[in-house]
C-alpha cells in the first residue's frame, strides 16, 4: 500500500482534531467563569468558535486559505496566553501556567496544530507533480507530401 496516499488525510483529521481541542478548552473556560473579564471573555468565546469552524472546515476542505486561518488561529491563542502572562491584555494578567490543567492542554494543542500544519505543508509542496502528456504534433505537419 502506498503510505502516502493516506498521508494527507490523516494529517488533516489531526489538525481539525487539535485545532477543535484548543477551541473546546477555550470554551470551557468562557463558560468557568472567564465569560465575566470584561473584553478577555467575548476574545475566548470567538476563539472558541473560530477553532471549531476552521476544525469542520478543515475536515471537508484543503483550502490554502484553511490552512493559513487555522495557523493564525492557533499563534493568536499561543500569542494571547503569552502575553496574559508578560504585559497583560486589556488590563488582564495570569501567572504560570494557571488556570491548571487548561493552560498546558491549550499550549499543547495549539502548538500541535502549528506543527502538524507544518508538517502538512511540507508534504504537500514536495508531493510530485502529475506528469502532463507530452505535447503531441499535429498529424498534418508531420505528413505533408512534398510540393513539386
Amino acid at each position: 500500500m502506498n503510505a502516502r496516499r493516506f498521508l494527507a488525510p490523516t494529517l488533516r483529521s489531526a489538525t481539525a482534531a487539535t485545532l477543535a481541542a484548543g477551541g473546546y478548552i477555550h470554551a470551557q473556560l468562557y463558560i468557568d467563569g472567564y465569560r465575566f473579564i470584561h473584553i478577555i471573555g467575548p476574545l475566548f468565546l470567538l476563539q472558541a468558535g473560530a477553532s471549531f469552524a476552521l476544525a469542520a472546515l478543515l475536515l471537508v476542505g484543503t483550502a490554502p486559505l484553511l490552512r493559513t486561518a487555522a495557523a493564525v488561529v492557533a499563534l493568536g491563542a499561543l500569542g494571547g496566553f503569552t502575553a496574559s502572562r508578560t504585559v497583560g491584555v486589556f488590563g488582564f494578567t495570569e501567572h504560570g501556567l494557571q488556570p491548571e490543567p487548561q493552560a498546558v492542554l491549550s499550549l499543547l494543542a495549539e502548538t500541535g496544530t502549528l506543527l502538524l500544519l507544518a508538517i502538512w505543508q511540507v508534504t504537500v509542496t514536495r508531493q510530485p507533480r502529475a506528469a502532463r502528456p507530452p505535447v503531441r504534433t499535429p498529424n498534418w505537419a508531420t505528413n505533408r507530401t512534398p510540393l513539386n
